[in-house]
């Protein structure tokens, strides 16, 4: 007997759902809602880019960030359905996720533990009692019309981020900077709408629709677009340490509003502009920048700043109108009559007879606390005496930490700084050159510890060690010692040989010779560079300078 199925039609929208099986599905893959016939222009930007004023110190920017979170968990804040990015459109939305009536949220307890986490990390206050609010607005994708979040009393207020700004020049010392987090608050996203303008038609996919977020809102704190992508990328990798979120901004993981207004300085802030859905830690960076000079060059050429909602166009470069905000839509917050207020407990308040899988211990998750990236910074700093700016760059990039520290690990006798800098320079270079992420790597701590070694010893030049990481990313797996002695690559110390080859070189280059002997010292370096182009970079170093300026001195 078939399934019996449920036909609604209603403004326009046609959706078949089957009552069989559990997951409750959409069975229509493809939720199509007809625009209007009615023609859309497109519209081309013919602003001419804005220009910094000449006095940067005539104006000074306020900037805030809402940044949306997504969290990862298998299913859904409110529904079982599974959270998975790609899948065919229409595949993961539950009978509550489409809005059909008499469907009631359940609450993901996971969901709750990721916020109350980043919470923590972030060092909020944690209400032990939050509310969740209905939150009224009118798109194709929010099929219920309004979207379950917390307004009125969030699940973490009044927190804080350090995060710390480098001159990659090391021209000046590391600046640190603390924006405040003002609120953190749980929510549901809404679906995805993909617009055709040449049949004037928008698709709509509610795979995404009621994934559950986590809102994340600063304080007007910042003052430079630097400053905010720098903020951004903190909070990125504490949330990814934490495992709260993937931080997959090209994956729409991560999303970010920023907030911008210029102001003269000790004047009020500004009219504000927010440029919604930026999508990567560069594009945070140059959307603020060009929004900040675009409202300079509006106030220095006596014209208003418009209360407005923007996106960053990346073809353009710049940022363009999306809509007006001069009137506040009304988004008529009410309470979620079908969700009782969120209780959290800790160890003080909590029932020994409470069941662990349906509630919420703060200590319990507190415990749970990894390492977070500016504590595990300065411990490489103190552990290691390594620079910051190096240890942030092992922070940054995800399983080099435990790289670096399991090549030390196997002979503490290793210089960590000399290994960091072959982690930084030719590990990294080799990696992004592959594509590859650190756990990936062909060369692991133990290959790269023992090149370290060869190099320490002098037994192979750097130049040779730099081949040698060329060959084993190349796929030769043979030992590293098998392959410097089947290639010749073994460093050549006998003062007898290198007599020999600085001889050659020295009656080749008679007007080099001269020249050092006239008090140019700084030939030698060619002249070394010649013993070295002969024995294709095997001649030591130290041995080879040594017996070109005995030579030269006679």
């Amino acid at each position: 007997m078939a399934a019996p199925t449920l036909e609604i039609k209603t403004l326009g929208l046609g959706l078949r759902l089957s009552s069989k099986g559990a997951s409750n599905r959409l069975t229509n893959r493809s939720l199509r809602i007809l625009f209007t016939r009615a023609s859309r222009c497109k519209t081309t930007s013919t602003m001419l880019r804005p220009r910094l004023s000449k006095d940067s110190s005539a104006w000074e920017s306020v900037i805030g960030l809402e940044l949306h979170a997504q969290i990862a968990s298998k299913s859904k804040l409110f529904s079982a359905s599974k959270v998975q990015f790609m899948a065919p459109p229409n595949s993961l939305v539950s009978h509550f996720d489409a809005a059909l009536p008499g469907t009631l949220p359940v609450l993901n307890k996971r969901c709750v533990e990721a916020g109350v986490i980043t919470a923590i990390a972030l060092s909020c206050h944690i209400n032990k009692r939050s509310l969740f609010d209905r939150k009224h607005y009118f798109y194709a994708d929010l099929p219920s019309g309004y979207q379950i979040t917390q307004q009125r009393v969030p699940i973490a207020t009044d927190g804080q981020l350090t995060f710390t700004l480098f001159d990659e020049k090391r021209r000046h010392d590391p600046t640190r900077h603390r924006v405040r987090i003002k609120q953190i608050q749980l929510e549901q996203d809404s679906g995805k709408s993909l617009h055709d303008d040449v049949n004037h038609e928008t698709l709509v996919d509610l795979n995404r629709a009621g994934v559950g977020l986590m809102e994340i809102v600063t304080e007007p704190d910042l003052s430079s677009a630097l400053e905010a992508a720098a903020m951004v990328r903190e909070l990125q990798l504490i949330l990814q340490c934490i495992g709260t979120c993937d931080g997959r901004m090209d994956q729409g993981s991560l999303r970010v509003d920023a907030n911008v207004s210029v102001n003269r300085p000790g004047d009020p802030p500004g009219v504000r502009a927010e440029i919604k859905n930026i999508n990567s830690i560069r594009f945070v960076k140059n959307a603020i920048d060009f929004e900040i000079a675009r409202q300079t060059e509006l106030l220095e050429n006596g014209m208003e700043v418009s209360a407005e909602t923007r996106s960053y166009d990346l073809k353009l470069g710049e940022t363009v109108p999306m809509r007006d905000k001069e009137g506040k839509q009304d988004y008529r917050f009410m309470p979620e009559p079908n969700l009782p207020p969120l209780i959290l407990y800790d160890n003080a308040t909590i029932h020994t007879a409470s069941d662990a899988r349906s509630v919420v211990n703060i200590d319990e998750v507190r415990g749970r606390l990894p390492e977070l990236p500016e504590a595990k910074r300065q411990r490489l700093v103190k552990d290691y005496g390594i620079r910051l700016d190096s240890a942030v760059k092992l922070v940054n990039e995800d399983g080099l930490v435990n790289f670096f520290e399991a090549v030390i690990s196997e002979d503490r006798e290793r210089d960590p700084k000399k290994v960091v800098n072959w982690l930084e320079t030719e590990l990294l270079k080799s990696l992004n050159d592959h594509d590859l992420p650190v756990f990936k790597s062909p060369m692991d701590p133990t290959k790269l510890g023992e090149l370290h070694d060869l190099m320490t010893k002098g037994a192979i030049s750097a130049n040779i060690g730099k081949k040698l990481m060329a060959e084993i990313f190349q796929g030769d797996s043979r030992p590293i010692t098998q392959i410097i002695n089947e290639k010749g690559w073994a460093q050549i110390t006998d003062r007898q040989e290198l007599n020999q080859l600085c001889e050659q070189v020295l009656k080749k280059d008679q007007a080099l010779v001269d020249s050092y002997k006239s008090g140019n010292t700084r030939v030698i370096n060619r002249l070394m560079g010649e013993v070295q182009k002969m024995t294709q970079g095997r001649a030591d170093p130290v041995i080879t300078r040594d017996i070109l300026t005995d030579k030269m001195t006679r």
